[in-house]
Protein backbone atom coordinates (compact mmCIF):
# COMPACT_ATOMS: atom_id res chain seq x y z
CA UNK A 1 0.00 0.00 0.00
CA UNK A 2 1.40 3.25 -1.19
CA UNK A 3 -0.35 6.85 -0.35
CA UNK A 4 0.45 8.71 -3.46
CA UNK A 5 -0.03 12.33 -4.17
CA UNK A 6 -3.74 12.27 -4.40
CA UNK A 7 -4.34 11.18 -1.11
CA UNK A 8 -1.23 13.22 0.42
CA UNK A 9 -1.94 16.41 -1.79
CA UNK A 10 -5.78 15.98 -0.17
CA UNK A 11 -4.88 15.66 3.28
CA UNK A 12 -2.71 18.85 2.72
CA UNK A 13 -5.78 21.12 1.16
CA UNK A 14 -7.87 19.72 4.59
CA UNK A 15 -4.76 21.28 6.57
CA UNK A 16 -4.65 24.36 4.58
CA UNK A 17 -8.80 25.13 4.96
CA UNK A 18 -8.83 24.02 8.79
CA UNK A 19 -5.53 26.57 9.39
CA UNK A 20 -7.53 29.11 7.59
CA UNK A 21 -10.54 31.47 9.33
CA UNK A 22 -13.10 29.30 8.39
CA UNK A 23 -15.47 32.51 7.90
CA UNK A 24 -13.74 33.40 4.71
CA UNK A 25 -13.47 31.01 1.63
CA UNK A 26 -10.55 29.94 0.51
CA UNK A 27 -9.38 30.30 -2.98
CA UNK A 28 -7.76 27.45 -5.06
CA UNK A 29 -5.22 29.98 -6.04
CA UNK A 30 -4.22 30.80 -2.27
CA UNK A 31 -4.36 26.97 -1.47
CA UNK A 32 -1.75 26.33 -4.26
CA UNK A 33 0.68 28.82 -3.31
CA UNK A 34 0.56 28.38 0.13
CA UNK A 35 0.79 24.26 -0.52
CA UNK A 36 3.00 24.41 -3.25
CA UNK A 37 0.60 22.32 -5.52
CA UNK A 38 -0.54 23.42 -9.08
CA UNK A 39 -3.98 25.40 -9.36
CA UNK A 40 -5.11 22.96 -12.13
CA UNK A 41 -4.24 19.55 -9.70
CA UNK A 42 -6.34 21.20 -6.27
CA UNK A 43 -9.09 22.08 -9.02
CA UNK A 44 -9.46 18.24 -9.60
CA UNK A 45 -8.83 17.17 -5.80
CA UNK A 46 -11.23 19.57 -4.85
CA UNK A 47 -14.11 17.71 -6.45
CA UNK A 48 -13.69 14.59 -4.56
CA UNK A 49 -13.51 16.35 -1.08
CA UNK A 50 -16.46 18.09 -2.38
CA UNK A 51 -18.01 15.10 -3.28
CA UNK A 52 -17.56 13.34 -0.42
CA UNK A 53 -19.12 15.91 2.01
CA UNK A 54 -15.27 16.79 3.66
CA UNK A 55 -15.44 20.86 1.80
CA UNK A 56 -18.13 22.77 0.69
CA UNK A 57 -18.13 25.00 -2.03
CA UNK A 58 -19.26 29.27 -2.18
CA UNK A 59 -20.04 30.76 -5.44
CA UNK A 60 -19.76 34.48 -6.62
CA UNK A 61 -17.05 37.01 -6.01
CA UNK A 62 -16.65 36.32 -2.50
CA UNK A 63 -16.19 32.42 -3.10
CA UNK A 64 -13.83 29.72 -2.45
CA UNK A 65 -13.82 27.19 0.03
CA UNK A 66 -14.48 26.00 3.28
CA UNK A 67 -14.18 22.86 5.38
CA UNK A 68 -17.53 21.43 5.55
CA UNK A 69 -16.80 19.66 8.63
CA UNK A 70 -15.22 20.18 12.22
CA UNK A 71 -11.48 19.00 12.02
CA UNK A 72 -12.62 16.52 14.98
CA UNK A 73 -14.65 14.75 12.71
CA UNK A 74 -12.36 14.55 9.63
CA UNK A 75 -10.60 10.91 10.10
CA UNK A 76 -7.17 10.29 8.40
CA UNK A 77 -9.08 7.26 6.89
CA UNK A 78 -11.82 8.73 5.57
CA UNK A 79 -9.35 11.24 3.25
CA UNK A 80 -7.34 8.92 2.20
CA UNK A 81 -10.87 6.07 1.24
CA UNK A 82 -11.71 9.44 -0.36
CA UNK A 83 -9.12 10.30 -2.07
CA UNK A 84 -7.38 6.86 -2.99
CA UNK A 85 -10.34 3.71 -2.57
CA UNK A 86 -10.56 1.48 0.35
CA UNK A 87 -7.26 0.98 2.17
CA UNK A 88 -5.93 -2.29 1.21
CA UNK A 89 -2.55 -3.86 2.07
CA UNK A 90 -2.87 -6.51 -0.38
CA UNK A 91 -5.56 -7.16 -3.11
CA UNK A 92 -7.37 -10.27 -1.58
CA UNK A 93 -7.91 -8.27 1.09
CA UNK A 94 -10.27 -5.82 -0.91
CA UNK A 95 -11.09 -7.69 -3.47
CA UNK A 96 -12.43 -11.45 -2.34
CA UNK A 97 -12.38 -13.39 -5.77
CA UNK A 98 -8.68 -11.54 -7.06
CA UNK A 99 -6.77 -15.00 -5.86
CA UNK A 100 -7.49 -18.63 -6.68
CA UNK A 101 -5.59 -19.76 -3.52
CA UNK A 102 -7.84 -17.34 -0.68
CA UNK A 103 -9.02 -20.37 0.66
CA UNK A 104 -5.29 -22.52 1.12
CA UNK A 105 -3.55 -19.52 1.94
CA UNK A 106 -2.20 -19.36 5.57
CA UNK A 107 -1.40 -16.00 5.20
CA UNK A 108 -4.22 -13.92 4.33
CA UNK A 109 -5.37 -13.86 7.64
CA UNK A 110 -2.35 -12.14 8.75
CA UNK A 111 -2.96 -9.46 5.84
CA UNK A 112 -6.67 -9.51 6.88
CA UNK A 113 -5.46 -8.34 10.84
CA UNK A 114 -3.13 -6.35 9.54
CA UNK A 115 -5.40 -4.85 7.49
CA UNK A 116 -7.73 -4.13 10.29
CA UNK A 117 -5.32 -2.61 12.51
CA UNK A 118 -4.02 0.02 10.04
CA UNK A 119 -7.45 0.93 9.06
CA UNK A 120 -8.87 0.97 12.86
CA UNK A 121 -5.37 3.05 13.31
CA UNK A 122 -6.04 5.20 10.81
CA UNK A 123 -9.63 6.02 11.77
CA UNK A 124 -8.79 7.54 15.30
CA UNK A 125 -6.44 10.06 13.79
CA UNK A 126 -8.20 13.22 13.31
CA UNK A 127 -7.64 16.06 11.35
CA UNK A 128 -7.63 18.19 14.28
CA UNK A 129 -5.22 15.40 15.70
CA UNK A 130 -2.91 16.30 12.58
CA UNK A 131 -3.34 20.33 12.65
CA UNK A 132 -1.81 19.72 17.17
CA UNK A 133 1.05 17.48 15.38
CA UNK A 134 1.88 20.25 12.83
CA UNK A 135 1.11 23.21 15.18
CA UNK A 136 3.50 21.37 18.19
CA UNK A 137 6.34 20.33 15.82
CA UNK A 138 6.63 23.97 13.47
CA UNK A 139 4.88 26.63 16.00
CA UNK A 140 1.88 28.58 14.59
CA UNK A 141 3.97 30.82 12.71
CA UNK A 142 5.59 28.37 10.68
CA UNK A 143 3.07 26.18 10.19
CA UNK A 144 2.50 24.90 6.58
CA UNK A 145 6.30 24.13 6.40
CA UNK A 146 5.95 20.25 6.31
CA UNK A 147 5.69 17.02 4.44
CA UNK A 148 2.69 14.73 4.03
Amino acid sequence: MKISTKGRYGLRILIDLAHQDNSKPRLIRDIAQTQQISEKYISRLVIALRQAGLIRSVRGVNGGFHLAKNPKEITLLEVIEVMEGPVSIVECVKYEPVCARRNLCGVRTIWQQLNGNIRSMMKEITLEDILEACRQQNGEENFFDYCI
